[in-house]
């Protein structure tokens, strides 16, 4: 059976003017020919466009094609573990491509959906984009991460004010509990840092307390952390690093 330059087109989704060019450098010479000159394709000859395009679609220079194509000492084997290499290559690289869009796509969602009067609104001067690059080269490519990106996706921002209210009172409280002279080893210390730990895990990532401890020290040696916390009040943030570790000492312990 042969098929028409039309019927190859429609089976291929090719162009007729690219399966005559390919007819003109001699790349997919038609094996036949009808008795008005038109050109009729063979299974054979699909079977080689089949090829052309495989490798069309992975990049290579038609010249390159050819030469794959029409190398006598081809073995058909070899040739096809080639194309599986390729394509297990390309689609590897397709899957890190589609999780960077999809990260983008996840982290242009947090914040950005407000307005930037919102966002002051809700946030004031605190820009919840403004360690964005550095949490992503950070801890881009962790669970936690992608899961603090795909619940804050969903977030209105009525969430983000009812959060941020959390965030507020927490720390009002927090700070109440400095001025009297509560110990981090104390109960009262340590329940806040256990609904600390649990305001993450709610809104963001599940937070372990082995997690829990490993934030309590970064919020005293990085000095963006320092800065927030201390905010609250002089000394909060060491102060909550100490109740972090005893709380989590508590729950170790049970």
């Amino acid at each position: 059976m042969s098929y028409s330059v039309g019927q190859v087109a429609g089976f291929a989704g090719v162009t007729v003017r690219t399966l005559h060019h390919y007819d003109g450098i001699g790349l997919l010479v038609p094996s036949e020919r009808s008795h008005a000159g038109h050109r009729r394709y063979s299974d054979a000859d699909l079977d080689r466009l089949q090829q052309i395009l495989f490798y069309r679609e992975l990049g290579f220079p038609l010249d390159e094609v050819a030469a794959l194509l029409d190398d006598p000492e081809a073995d058909p084997r070899a040739h096809l573990r080639r194309q599986h290499e390729l394509l297990t290559a390309r689609i590897e690289q397709l899957r890190k491509m589609a999780t960077a869009v999809e990260h983008a796509m996840e982290a242009r969602k947090m914040g950005i959906d407000l307005t930037p009067e919102e966002r002051f609104e809700v946030f004031g001067d605190k820009d919840p984009e403004q360690y964005r690059e550095e949490a992503e080269a950070r801890w881009g490519d962790t669970q936690a991460y992608a899961e603090s990106q795909r619940r804050a996706a969903t977030y209105t921002k009525e969430d983000w004010k009812r959060i941020q209210a959390e965030v507020d009172d927490w720390g009002r409280r927090y700070a109440a509990l400095m001025s009297s002279g509560e110990r981090p080893s104390g109960e009262a210390a340590m329940d806040l840092a256990e609904e600390h730990r649990q305001h993450i895990s709610g809104y963001y990532f599940e937070v372990p307390y082995e997690l829990h401890r490993c934030f309590g020290e970064m919020y005293v040696s990085d000095e963006r952390f320092k800065a927030y916390y201390d905010g609250m009040r002089p000394g909060l943030a060491e102060h909550l690093r100490d109740a972090i570790t005893a709380n989590a000492d508590r729950h170790s312990a049970e």
